[in-house]
């Protein structure tokens, strides 16, 4: 029995099946990442646009810087026996952002797709050893997990929720006004950068709310509910989900297509079924050709029996054999027949009907964002127009954070933008491959006609996904997820020179603690030493040393040289500082004047292209096919 098995595997009609039913799989896991990169699409959008704000909002905050040479006070004229002045005091740290702004240590509530701030501080520490760009280049840098393309299983939808960052435009509206408030005393530099990002925040938010109409047709929120992905999680039986699927499928054959049926049938129940029945058919084909082997060795055994003139008795019960075999392989027949109807039912009225809804609701999702990205892009040129020449500011640790965030909501963009790409090829490839398939022919091999005489078949989807097959893959996609991944680099290279900022404080605070503590040394010991020196003077009978005597045997000299040192050391490092926070703060702005206008551009482009794709799929798909007869 086992070698018949094997032989049976190794049949054209077993064998066809059963890459038919693999190719089915592979098109229901596709659908199933194609709806998954979809959502997290359009959330990366809204992200994108919020964490775009948020970096406004921070740059938008003047904080001064706490080092000025001024400040400092000289020790070069300090006499041995004059008093020092008090130490000087360290100024307190800059004031955290005001509450008003809206913009808290702790970022404000996002979506669960969105990055973790306080994780990210920890993975930055590699970027230490980093030289500083000079300019604006695009570093090689390491490439962060997000942006890693992994040959993985579809990402699990529940974790798709539909909250992100400030989900709502009267959520971002009500910042923005508390935020008014607090950059009115600010320069006018600020308040048109912050306008400008929080105008690009609300395209981004609007683009993003284009996509619900699709997330919809894709079941984004209910995919976890699907058999095709519990039976991927080993939450169910799949001869009881077959079972189901065909008895609900022969109960309601008979049935109207009205709209009671198609209530609960979507474009992922479709595949299910589909599925299903692909799967019932290999059974049968696997079934029908055992049968015929057993047929045809029954006839073998018949056909000697009768040379040898064996006894009549035995003749007929092997004829009686043989007609049995043959009833139930006429029977065998007609059942997988009638799956392959059902099949190629649920191909041409169902799901025909879904590709084609989905292709409209595409094309209308791509022409909205097309037109939000032209936008983004005419608001992003007037970046250009911005005066950066305003007083240096230091980075502060809010500031690092927003920045950091927008990077890693920028590689999270780019990353799902090229899934949504992958998986949408991959669902239309394993279509396409399957309805090659699906389209040649099961017959028999024995004399006796007992199917329906085959027909060449020309259904509409053949059109469609060919058509749709081919336009994928001259899509200009590359363009889109270059100016992504650009941004992100260069977005990154201001993470880097924020770093520097910050560490260079770091050393300033450590130099002007060094100084503190000298000078207070010096202080104590100079008050110590002139004690001792005007009670020296009072016991003297003789006269005093002159002042030449005194400064050749004065031991203030050293100490005095140590705290100049420090001091000196001081201001060079309080200058490098801030001369830093001034490239620093310019090459934050230029990044944004550079690299915004060529990302929307670019945007821009890729999605009328996408729109006009979709656009010339409605004009060649031909008519949809009319509905079955009761």
């Amino acid at each position: 029995m086992g070698c018949a098995q094997s032989h049976i595997e190794g049949e054209e009609p077993v064998s066809r099946c059963k890459v038919r039913r693999h190719l089915m799989r592979d098109a229901v896991a596709s659908r199933h990442a194609f709806a998954a990169a979809h959502s997290v699409y359009a959330i990366s959008l809204k992200n994108t646009g919020a964490a775009l704000s948020d970096f406004g909002h921070g740059e938008s905050i003047i904080v001064h810087p706490p080092f000025s040479s001024s400040a400092s006070t000289s020790s070069s004229s300090v006499a041995v026996a004059v008093p020092l002045p008090p130490p000087i005091e360290a100024p307190p740290p800059p004031p955290p952002p005001p509450a008003e702004v809206g913009t808290p240590t702790s970022s404000i509530q996002r979506a669960t797709s969105m990055p973790n701030i306080s994780s990210l501080k920890s993975s930055q520490s590699h970027h230490d050893s980093l030289p500083i760009p000079e300019d604006d280049p695009v570093p090689d840098y390491p490439v962060s997990q997000s942006e890693i393309m992994e040959e993985k299983p579809a990402e699990t939808p529940d974790n798709i929720v539909e909250e992100p960052l400030r989900s709502s435009k009267q959520g971002r509206k009500e910042k923005r006004v508390k935020m008014a408030g607090v950059v009115s005393t600010s320069t006018q530099k600020n308040v048109s950068l912050l306008h400008i990002l929080n105008e690009l925040d609300d395209h981004f938010l609007k683009a993003s709310e284009s996509a619900h109409e699709v997330s919809k047709m894709l079941e984004v929120t209910r995919m976890h509910y699907h058999s095709n992905f519990a039976e991927s999680q080993g939450r169910i039986d799949h001869s009881a989900k077959l079972l189901r699927v065909i008895t609900w499928n022969r109960s309601h054959t008979s049935e109207d297509d009205g709209a009671d049926k198609d209530e609960f049938e979507t474009h992922a129940t479709v595949l299910d079924k589909m599925l299903a029945w692909e799967k019932k058919l290999y059974d049968e084909v696997k079934a029908s050709e055992l049968m015929k082997i057993e047929y045809q060795n029954k006839i073998a055994l018949l056909n000697k029996q009768k040379k040898r003139n064996s006894n009549p008795e035995t003749i007929e019960r092997t004829k009686a054999a043989v007609s049995h075999l043959h009833t139930r392989y006429i029977v065998d027949m007609q059942s997988m027949d009638s799956t392959i109807a059902e099949i190629n039912r649920l191909r041409d009225h169902r799901l025909y009907t879904k590709l084609v809804a989905l292709v409209d609701g595409m094309s209308k999702m791509w022409e909205t964002m097309h037109s939000h990205h032209v936008s983004q892009c005419k608001i992003s040129g007037e970046l250009r127009a911005l005066d950066t020449s305003n007083a240096p500011r230091e980075t502060s640790e809010h500031q690092y954070d927003r920045t950091v965030q927008l990077w890693q909501v920028v590689g999270e963009w780019h990353s799902q933008l090229q899934k949504l790409i992958t998986h949408q090829k991959e669902y239309i490839y394993n279509l396409n491959e399957w309805l090659k398939l699906n389209l040649i022919p099961i017959e028999s091999n024995l004399k006796e006609k007992v199917s329906s005489p085959s027909q060449i078949q020309r259904p509409p989807i053949q059109a469609l996904l060919l058509t749709w097959h081919e336009q994928l893959e001259k899509l200009p996609d590359s363009l889109a997820k270059g100016a992504i991944f650009n941004f992100s680099a260069v977005i990154n290279a201001i993470i880097i020179s924020q770093q520097e900022e910050l560490k260079l404080k770091e050393k300033c605070e450590e130099s002007k603690r060094e100084y503190t503590r000298k000078l207070r040394a010096f202080e104590e010991w100079s008050r110590k030493y002139s004690q001792k020196m005007t009670t020296l003077s009072s016991s003297e009978v003789s006269d005093p040393p002159s002042n030449d005597e005194i400064i050749q045997t004065d031991p203030s000299q050293e100490r005095k040289l140590a705290v100049e040192t420090a001091k000196s050391k001081l201001d060079s490092d309080v200058e490098a500082y801030q001369k830093l926070c001034k490239k620093v703060r310019e090459k934050s702005l230029a990044t944004l004047k550079n690299h915004l206008p060529e990302l929307f551009r670019s945007l821009s482009e890729f999605a009328l292209a996408c729109s006009e794709m979709y656009k010339k799929l409605n004009i060649r798909r031909p008519e949809e096919p009319d509905a079955p007869n009761a």
